[in-house]
């Protein structure tokens, strides 16, 4: 983004728009410094630099998700089962009155994380064989593709708790999963 930026920037001889794009690339150098200042108080901490490399074995999982999980999920590993998936929003939860039966949504949370978790259950869809596997079956099950993705994130926390829980990297974690 900052390219494309610098590149309009250089196209631009409108004094207003000039002074607007200068004003976001400063925030998106900003934002960029942040990245990398966050990157080396990981990397300073052993605990944080552990866990960073225990969710990056996840396959699905890179750089950017694991620091949101760091960040945003510290509780990660101390939550029991099925509760960890509460705090990231990804529980479903009824929408049931008297005799009307919805179906069951997701909500509340915290949706910085949830929006990466979503981006990491596409990636896993595709590459990790336990989420692709989930994500298959639930579509040969006639399930919406959302419906689907939403469940591969549920398993992505509950296997990222888990793997914290037990200080286990994903190859040792694999030959535990049914």
């Amino acid at each position: 983004m900052i390219g494309q930026e610098e590149n309009r920037l250089e196209k631009t001889f409108i004094p207003a728009v000039r002074r607007d794009i200068q004003a976001h690339l400063t925030r998106l150098r900003r934002l960029k410094q942040l990245n990398r200042d966050l990157y080396d108080r990981i990397h300073q901490s052993p605990l944080w630099r552990d866990r960073d490399r225990l969710l990056q074995s996840v396959p699905g999982i890179g750089s950017v998700v694991s620091r949101a999980v760091i960040a945003q999920l510290p509780e990660a590993g101390t939550l029991p089962g099925k509760k960890a998936v509460a705090p990231v929003g990804v529980a479903p939860c009824n929408r049931d009155s008297c005799r009307f039966q919805g179906k069951s949504m997701i909500r509340g949370g915290r949706s910085y994380l949830r929006q990466m978790l979503y981006m990491a259950a596409i990636v896993a869809s595709r590459c990790n064989p336990v989420i692709r596997a989930l994500y298959q079956r639930l579509l040969a099950a006639g399930k919406p593709k959302k419906l689907a993705l939403t469940a591969c994130m549920r398993k992505l926390v509950l296997i990222l708790n888990a793997m914290v829980k037990h200080n286990q990297p994903w190859s040792q974690f694999l030959t535990q999963v049914p």
